[in-house]
């Protein structure tokens, strides 16, 4: 069986952020496979997918950090600044972290690690609601 859904993440301030449940919630039909594999992929250039700790928001933080630290908004060699001071900076942060993951499905849902949850990495101050496309495929 193949399905594939585009799902609308509700708007969140720049930050990394939890949305395994969302994701979940957008394809009730991953919960009727026994074995499969889904496909995440963020439809934006300036917002990014990555798997990492679901527990302590200490991890969510220190990503954010570590992020605006090392890719500054206001380093002189920027060119793209139409947008925005927070527009190209967004587009490298993207591009380090990516746009897609692949995941296993198992027993109806995604067969994750004890620790480990979906974050949508939102790179801009106010990005707005993120489109994701979710294909799955199983039995």
């Amino acid at each position: 069986m193949w399905i594939q859904r585009e799902i609308e993440l509700r708007p969140r301030p720049r930050g990394f952020h939890l949305v395994t449940s969302e994701v979940m919630d957008g394809v009730p039909e991953i919960a009727g496979l026994s074995v499969g594999l889904a496909h995440l992929h963020i439809l934006h250039t300036s917002a990014s997918l990555t798997l990492n700790e679901n527990a302590s928001p200490d991890v969510r933080r220190d990503f954010e950090s570590w992020f605006s630290e090392t890719v500054p908004e206001d380093a002189p060699y920027w060119t793209h600044t139409l947008e925005g001071p927070d527009d190209m900076p967004a587009h490298i942060k993207a591009s380090l972290l990516g746009p897609s993951l692949t995941l296993p499905i198992g027993d109806g849902r995604l067969r994750l690690g004890t620790w480990q949850g979906v974050y949508l990495c939102e790179h801009r101050d106010a990005g707005g609601a993120r489109s994701l496309v979710v294909t799955a495929s199983g039995e």
